[in-house]
C-alpha cells in the first residue's frame, strides 16, 4: 500500500468493485486503492456456516469483507431499475436500464448464472393479477440468483482480475477512521490497519461503505457538515415457512417481491431477500448487535426444505428526529437482550395467542427452523406495536396468495434491520458537495441491492474518468 492514489474507495462491496473494475477499465494508469473493515474473499469465512453456531468473529464473515453482505451472503441480481434503491432519481428509466444491462453483462463475464427468474410473463401476469384481488401489488422484477456459492467464485473472479491486472490495491482488515478535507475539497483517508493508524492521499475518494459502515458514514456527514436527509428505517421480522407454501410463486418469480399497506397504520409492508430452499442466518454490526439475514445456494443437492424472506416495515421520520441508525440498533438490541445475544424465534400461532414460544413448542412445529442458534422468545417485548401489527396484517393477506403462510408453524425471526445511512444531497454523478467527494451503495442510503449498488459504482467511474480527460 502506497501513500497516494488516484482514486481511494471506502469498501468492497458491489459498489466499491464496480467503480474500481470500471476506473481501471477506461484508464488503465490510474492508481486505485480499496479499503474494507474486512478479509479478502479467500479469507472470508463464518464458522455459523458449517456449526450452526454464530461465535461473534471480529469482524463479523458475513457483514465485511470483498463483495460485502449481500453478494457475498446470496446474490441476487434485480434486473429492473424499479427495485434495489433510488436509481430512477438520478437517471431516466431508459438510461437506469442501460447501465443494468451493462453491468449484468460485467457479472456473466466473471460466470454469473445464465438463467434469468421472473421472464415467464404469462405466469407472472397470473400471479399480479390474484394479488391485486388483495390490495397486494407484486412487483415485476426479472432475477439472476447466483446463489451463495456461485456468487464467491464470481466476485473472486473480479478480485483476482483487479489485483492480478490492473494497478488496484486492496487493503483488508482496514478501517476508515476519518476523511481528511480542506477547504471544500477531499484530499485522503486517514484508516486504522493492522499496521497502525495511516494517512493516505488521494485526488478522488469513492464512499461506498455498504450497511456495515453506515453509521460512520452518517457521523462523518455531521463532521463535515455535509447535506443529508433522513432515509426510511426498515425494521421487521425473517419468515421462514415450508417450500410447499411458496413454490407456486418463487418458481416462476425466484423472489415474490410483494407490497401491502396494514388496515390499521397504513404502513408499507414488503417482502425482500426472499430465498427458496434457503437458510436463515445471523450477522453482527460493529460487535454490538445480532440482526437476521437470509440465503440460499444455486445447486439443487444444496436446498433445504423451507423458504425465507424478509417482512419488513418502512417508516420515514421527519423532523426533528435525525437518528434513524441507532433507532434501528436499539430495536435489534431489545431483541438480543431477551435472548442473552443470539436471534429470537416465534411462531406465528404462539404470537397470536399471546405466549412466548420455547423449546417445546419449537418441537412441536412442523416447520423446521435452520437457524438453529435461534432462542425461542416473544416478540411482541421487542417490536413496536405498529411494526408488529402491520406485519401480522400483511401475513394474513399475503396468505390469500400463498396459502398456509398464516399458519401457527410459521416462523418469525428477529430483528430483521435495514440500515441506511442519510441519503446525501449529490448531483447525478453521486459527487457531494465536497470536490470529488463521491457516496454510493446501500451504506449511503441510495441503493438497496446488489445491481443498483453496483451501477452508482460504473456512474461514479465513468464521471472521474471525464474528469480525467
Amino acid at each position: 500500500m502506497k501513500n497516494n492514489y488516484d482514486v481511494i474507495i471506502i469498501g468492497a462491496g458491489p459498489a466499491g468493485i464496480f467503480t474500481a473494475l470500471e476506473v481501471t477499465k477506461l484508464n488503465s494508469k490510474l492508481n486505485v486503492l480499496i479499503v474494507d473493515k474486512g478479509r479478502n474473499i479467500e479469507k472470508r469465512k463464518c464458522p455459523a456456516r458449517d456449526t450452526g453456531k454464530c461465535v461473534n468473529c471480529n469482524p463479523c464473515g458475513i457483514t465485511f469483507g470483498w463483495s460485502g453482505a449481500g453478494a457475498f451472503s446470496d446474490g441476487k441480481l434485480s434486473l429492473s431499475p424499479e427495485v434495489g434503491g433510488r436509481l430512477l432519481e438520478y437517471r431516466s428509466e431508459e438510461e437506469a436500464q442501460e447501465l443494468i444491462n451493462y453491468c449484468d453483462k460485467v457479472y456473466l463475464k466473471f460466470g454469473a448464472n445464465e438463467k434469468v427468474h421472473g421472464l415467464n410473463n404469462e405466469k407472472v401476469d397470473e400471479i399480479k393479477y390474484e394479488a391485486s384481488k388483495h390490495n397486494i401489488r407484486l412487483v415485476e422484477c426479472p432475477v439472476r440468483h447466483l446463489g451463495t456459492e456461485l456468487a464467491y467464485d464470481v466476485l473472486k473472479g473480479m478480485y483476482h482480475h483487479l489485483i492480478d491486472n490492473t494497478n488496484t490495491d486492496f487493503c483488508e482488515l482496514s478501517e476508515a477512521k476519518e476523511l481528511i478535507i480542506e477547504n471544500g475539497e477531499v484530499l485522503g483517508i486517514k484508516i486504522n490497519s493492522k499496521d497502525g493508524c495511516q494517512e493516505i492521499r488521494g485526488k478522488y475518494v469513492v464512499v461506498a461503505p455498504g450497511r456495515g459502515g453506515a453509521e460512520w458514514l452518517s457521523n462523518e456527514a455531521k463532521n463535515h457538515n455535509m447535506k443529508t436527509k433522513n432515509n426510511a428505517v426498515d425494521i421487521g421480522v425473517r419468515v421462514e415457512v415450508p417450500n410447499s407454501i411458496m413454490d407456486h410463486l418463487t418458481k416462476d418469480l425466484y423472489e415474490a417481491k410483494l407490497v401491502y399497506y396494514s388496515d390499521t397504520f397504513d404502513n408499507m409492508v414488503r417482502t425482500f431477500c426472499m430465498n427458496p430452499g434457503g437458510v436463515v442466518s445471523e450477522e453482527h454490526y460493529d460487535g454490538e448487535i445480532a440482526v437476521v439475514n437470509g440465503h440460499s445456494y444455486s445447486q439443487e443437492e444444496l436446498r433445504t426444505e423451507n423458504t425465507n424472506f424478509a417482512m419488513l416495515v418502512s417508516t420515514t421520520f421527519t423532523e426533528p428526529f435525525n437518528q434513524p441508525i441507532d433507532y434501528g440498533k436499539y430495536i435489534a438490541q431489545l431483541g438480543n437482550m431477551l435472548t442473552g445475544g443470539p436471534i429470537m424465534v416465534q411462531r406465528l400461532g404462539d404470537l397470536l395467542n399471546g405466549r412466548r414460544t420455547d423449546e417445546s413448542r419449537i418441537k412441536k412445529s412442523t416447520t423446521r427452523p435452520t437457524l438453529k442458534s435461534a432462542v425461542p422468545g416473544d416478540l411482541s417485548f421487542v417490536l413496536p406495536q405498529r411494526h408488529l401489527t402491520s406485519i401480522v396484517e400483511a401475513l394474513k393477506a399475503f396468505d390469500k396468495i400463498a396459502p398456509g403462510l398464516y399458519s401457527k408453524n410459521t416462523l418469525l425471526y428477529g430483528v430483521e434491520v435495514k440500515f441506511y445511512s442519510s441519503k446525501f444531497e449529490t448531483n447525478k454523478y453521486f459527487e457531494t458537495d465536497i470536490k470529488n467527494l463521491y457516496t454510493i451503495g446501500d451504506g449511503a442510503g441510495i441503493t438497496r441491492g446488489l445491481m443498483q449498488a453496483s451501477v452508482t459504482g460504473v456512474i461514479v467511474a465513468r464521471d472521474i474518468i471525464s474528469k480525467e480527460k
